[in-house]
């Protein structure tokens, strides 16, 4: 069953990732990336995405040339869940 984060639990594990920031407004996590191209942008993406439909758990993203903006936050628990922090710690070690 998945769970949504407490305050302690969220603020603690997103202190731990890299550039990911707060949604005002919502109980979700967010970073912008930049790459050098569309190609580099849509590569990021398809890694991305093979490894959230592993998961079966699926971002938010808006893509335009190239940049990325995903949002994370699980929908069944309406909040971050570790899923998300499972997601992000994922892309960080992709982008690092």
């Amino acid at each position: 069953m998945i769970h949504k984060l407490t305050s302690e639990q969220r603020a603690t594990q997103v202190a731990k990732l890299h550039g990911w920031q707060a949604v005002a407004g919502r109980d979700a996590i967010q970073r912008q990336f930049r790459f050098a191209d569309f190609n580099e942008a849509f590569g990021f993406m398809t890694r991305v995405a093979i490894k959230a439909q592993e998961m079966d758990h699926h971002p938010e993203w808006f893509n335009v040339y190239d940049k990325v903006e995903i949002t994370l936050s699980t929908h069944e628990v309406d909040g971050l869940s570790e899923r998300d922090i499972e997601l992000a710690r994922f892309i960080d070690s992709i982008t690092s």
